[in-house]
């Protein structure tokens, strides 16, 4: 079963955090729960955080969204699946991230400058405007 916070919720901001699935977020006037999302934290703990941290009582069971463990489960299974198929293993890098620190980027590497190490070129290059033109021939500045 999904779970609900009613009329009474105070919004605290307490249950939000607790959540292992990111199904409660803040909704109009009070925080709300995705049914879709919550496994009533089957999979991660043995009792539902969000109500465990309540200081209102207001988080029931869902009436609309009755589930058994097994079922709660098996969503726990898929949004694990899904979690997965977005973030990447430990170790591994995504589509999306930036290339790790010292490889070369989709934009021109900054000019060599003697006795700067390869962080500070980086650093250079990132926030410095007249290296960052790929016709730079150096800063004046720098």
């Amino acid at each position: 079963m999904a779970l609900l916070i009613t009329d009474e919720c105070i919004n605290c901001d307490v249950c939000e955090p607790e959540c292992p699935n990111d199904a409660i977020y803040m909704g109009i006037k009070i925080y709300e729960i995705d049914p879709k999302k919550c496994t009533e934290c089957v999979g991660h703990f043995d009792e539902p955080q969000c109500v465990q941290v309540c200081p209102v009582a207001c988080i029931p069971v869902n009436p609309e969204f009755v589930e058994d463990r097994d079922t709660l489960w098996q969503k726990y299974q898929r949004l694990q699946s899904e979690a997965s198929k977005i973030a990447p293993r430990v170790g591994e890098q995504s589509s999306t991230s930036p290339p790790p620190l010292g490889e070369q980027s989709s934009t021109s590497p900054p000019p060599e400058g003697e006795g700067i190490g390869s962080l500070s070129r980086l650093w250079l290059f990132a926030f410095c405007p007249a290296l960052s033109s790929p016709s730079s021939q150096g800063c004046p500045d720098c």
